[in-house]
């Protein structure tokens, strides 16, 4: 994050806190010995003029959100164009190239959510951390003791545009891949379904800025996408690119749409999805913030506007705790539920209401569920499919699962014992002296 001169008050003083502390900490090291004299350190940030503001944009509130994306939002860009300074012993400040002394990283994935190509036999993996789209063949499997599962392909690299990308779909009538930027990008890309290594996207669709998950209605040619705040679902042209509009956007205080994530559609009975994990404000008022409990909310499949939902289902029954992706059964009727920090994926009738108790309910030691933020259908092999932030790893069961089932397949990245650092996104560092540990917040 770059601050620029007409930042507000408030970033300057955070900043500067920070900085403060920085200094306060390496004192102290300097004081115990553990800086020796000479040592690299980082004292002085200087300001880039040309650059201002915050890389998160304040959305504008209307069907015009998608044009405050900047055409150059790709972060790899900016990360190889902007200088690093330090102050050397003279007290100038010069252009540090010098490579550190060491690195501390986690190189293994951290998958946000999957998608199924049935008619290819393959699993798309999307990676938050190593900004990547990992293609695995759907019968693959880690036993405990062999190496991590190695891909077939992976999508990855600057031309990608592939960031932060927190939902990947795969098209079942075309095989195109499409995946949904949730931090920097403001976009979606979308590969041919054989895409691999730096490859550009077929298409770049910019879309508001924290747009988290996507639905395709193939019967209208449509595509869904949730965003976070503020919260809405956009309803585009399936094969739309640039700047175009969205057909139609579900918004408003009427739609109880709450910092929602996962949507999911169902094409028989026309009906729209969407979880929520309750946090809610109007950024244009202050102090209206609010917590609410997470919630699924049911439109019709055509809703737009401010149109409020058909009905909701929410209260401590549904154990839903940051639900993430959503899948449906379109057979049964059944609504699967990545549940997050509920460490659990739970199954709802798609005709429940209210404070309603899952149907189904997968958690426990055995099934390998580990902060699951993803989840497929695959109704033609008649298995579930989940993404686990957790451990690197993607785990498949029986669709008819319940309990603490252990898993028919595991899909693992990283060794068994793999701890992730889930977010994968660190922002700043301190150093505890007294016990010589750095602390970095994820």
């Amino acid at each position: 994050m770059r601050i620029g001169k007409d930042e507000n008050r408030r970033a300057i003083l955070v900043s500067i806190t920070i900085i403060a502390m920085g200094l306060l900490g390496l004192l102290s090291a300097k004081r115990l010995g553990l800086l020796a004299k000479g040592s690299p350190r980082l004292v002085s940030i200087e300001e880039r003029p040309d650059v201002g503001g915050d890389i998160c944009e304040t959305p504008d509130g209307d069907k015009s959100d998608a044009n405050a994306a900047s055409d150059n939002g790709n972060l790899f860009a900016a990360l190889q164009e902007t200088p690093v300074y330090a102050a050397d012993s003279e007290g100038t400040t010069v252009d540090v190239t010098r490579p550190p002394i060491r690195d501390i990283l986690d190189t293994a994935p951290i998958y946000t959510s999957v998608g199924v190509d049935t008619r290819s036999n393959e699993v798309f993996l999307q990676d938050s951390n190593t900004w990547s789209i990992g293609v695995f063949g759907r019968l693959d499997n880690a036993l405990p003791n062999a190496p991590p599962t190695q891909p077939k392909r992976v999508i990855s690299g600057s031309k990608t545009e592939i960031q932060f990308d927190s939902d990947v779909y795969v098209d079942s009538s075309t095989g195109d891949v499409y995946s949904v930027e949730n931090d920097v990008g403001n976009d979606i890309v979308v590969f041919t379904n054989d895409a691999a290594g730096d490859v550009k996207p077929l298409r770049k669709l910019y879309v508001t800025h924290r747009a988290y998950a996507m639905a395709l209605d193939q019967e209208k040619q449509d595509l869904y996408v949730s965003v976070e705040y503020p919260p809405q679902v956009a309803v585009y042209r399936k094969e739309a690119s640039g700047h175009e509009q969205p057909r139609r956007l579900l918004k408003g205080a009427k739609t109880l749409l709450s910092d929602d994530h996962g949507i999911a559609i169902d094409i028989k009975n026309k009906l729209l999805f969407v979880d929520n994990w309750g946090r809610s404000s109007d950024f244009n008022v202050p102090g209206t913030g609010r917590f609410d409990s997470p919630s699924i909310t049911v439109y019709p499949l055509d809703a737009d506007g401010d149109t409020p939902p058909l009905r909701v289902i929410q209260g401590p029954k549904t154990q839903m705790d940051w639900p993430g992706t959503m899948s449906l059964d379109q057979s049964t009727g059944d609504l699967y539920v990545a549940n997050d920090v509920g460490q659990s994926i739970i199954v709802f009738h798609e005709t429940d209401e209210g404070n309603a108790k899952p149907a189904r309910v997968i958690k426990g030691g055995r099934t390998g569920l580990s902060f699951p933020t993803g989840v497929f259908v695959d109704t033609e092999n008649k298995e579930l499919w989940a993404t686990n932030l957790g451990n690197s790893s993607a785990t498949v069961y029986p669709l008819a699962a319940n309990g603490d089932v252990a898993p028919l397949r595991i899909i693992r990245s990283a060794a068994p014992n793999k701890v992730s650092l889930r977010f994968g996104k660190t922002q700043t560092v301190a150093y505890d002296s007294k016990r010589e540990q750095i602390l970095v917040p994820n």
